[in-house]
């Protein structure tokens, strides 16, 4: 025998309660998942921020393993070291700066500039005794290299600090921070990742567009050491005369444009300073568009800025800055073409501030700021 079910007269309405608000069913569908997320809501989001957040960390510990192997490899291929260097190379990416007490600020900033300038001197000596025979190219490549790895050695341990952290706790609201600066935090990895060939094979990166734009106007002029790492000369330019100031090349270094700047101030009192220097783009601006400004064009810590803005007040001298804008990856990559083609456009806003700015027989202090690797002057 055969049965059939007719359900031509089917109410989902009816089968719900949906007319009728007494439905038990219909009560539990709505109360449990309010239960459910009023007493375990912060867990149900920390589990699924979690997933994300841990791919995260694995890709910064990579990061840090490929540019660590990537350092090490490249020193037992292309130079030689005494022993073994991977427990030093360990102990080198773990060095930390304890930044002088700011309690009193005033002459904080002679202390700053000590404690790194002491740092970068150690790493220095500390580099050179690993080798019998090691270049100063070689050198300034390795404190780079190492620069990189500890960098993203500090970032995967900050961020698997707060995860863990906010995990140990189930405290939701704490890993909310995390994951709003997360995207900011892996692009910062993601170009220092990308920056280390760049390095090992001591080719120009973005940051050196100052550098490079300054270094082609000393090409024919006699240049002349005025501290670590650090070059100047002098030049002409329709009745007025120039110096140029930049970082030594083709080294790895940003030099010491601060102490440089002090002397040259000094020795010439200049009646006016342009500095040309890279700068960070906002999202949505093109790749190696410029930008003039007031003001001293310098990153880094802040204590080279001082020195600068210091000299320049004592002597009533204006500061005028060019930039050239790209993204955090273009600064420590291999430069290119888009930012290289402004070099010309730069050199002649360079004499049209000159030429408005300044009358013939006075002299003007020109500044190449960043980092001078594979550029020369």
């Amino acid at each position: 025998m055969i049965c059939y079910v007719d359900f031509s007269n089917f109410s989902i309405d009816e089968f719900f309660g949906m007319s009728d608000d007494s439905n038990p069913l219909m009560m539990l569908i709505w109360i449990i998942p309010i239960i459910l997320f009023v007493f375990y809501g912060q867990r149900i989001q920390l589990i699924i921020t979690s997933g994300d957040i841990k791919k995260k960390i694995t890709e910064l510990e990579q990061f840090r393993n490929d540019s660590r192997n990537s350092l090490i490899e490249y020193i037992k291929k292309n130079l030689s070291p005494k022993d073994d260097l991977s427990q030093k190379i360990d102990r080198f990416i773990e060095y930390f700066t304890i930044m002088p007490i700011d309690i009193d600020p005033n002459g904080i900033i002679p202390k700053i500039d000590h404690f790194v300038r002491s740092r970068e001197d150690v790493t220095r000596k500390q580099v050179r005794s690993l080798f019998t025979d090691i270049d100063m190219m070689e050198v300034t490549k390795i404190q780079n290299l190492l620069e990189i790895v500890t960098t993203l050695q500090l970032l995967h341990k900050v961020v698997r600090h707060l995860f863990l952290t906010a995990k140990k706790q189930n405290n939701y609201p704490l890993i909310l921070p995390l994951q709003m600066i997360l995207p900011m935090i892996m692009e910062h990895a993601c170009a220092l990742n990308d920056a280390v060939p760049a390095f090992k094979q001591g080719q120009p990166i973005g940051d050196g567009i100052g550098p490079l734009i300054v270094g082609g106007m000393m090409l024919s002029t006699k240049k002349q050491n005025i501290d670590i790492e650090t070059v100047y000369s002098e030049s002409e330019l329709e009745g007025r005369k120039i110096i140029l100031l930049k970082a030594e090349g083709p080294y790895a270094t940003v030099g010491r444009p601060g102490k440089a700047t002090e002397k040259l101030v000094e020795k010439y009192k200049p009646n006016m300073m342009i500095m040309i220097d890279a700068a960070l783009k906002l999202e949505g601006e093109e790749t190696g568009s410029t930008a003039q400004g007031f003001g001293a064009a310098i990153g880094g810590i802040g204590t080279d800025r001082f020195m600068i803005e210091e000299i320049a007040t004592k002597h009533n001298i204006p500061i005028f800055s060019i930039i050239i804008k790209q993204s955090i990856n273009d600064a420590i990559s291999l430069l290119k073409k888009e930012i290289i083609d402004q070099v010309d456009d730069v050199k002649n806003q360079i004499h049209e501030m000159i030429n408005d700015n300044t009358n013939p027989n006075e002299t003007i202090l020109i500044i190449g700021v960043g980092n001078t690797l594979g550029v020369s002057q």
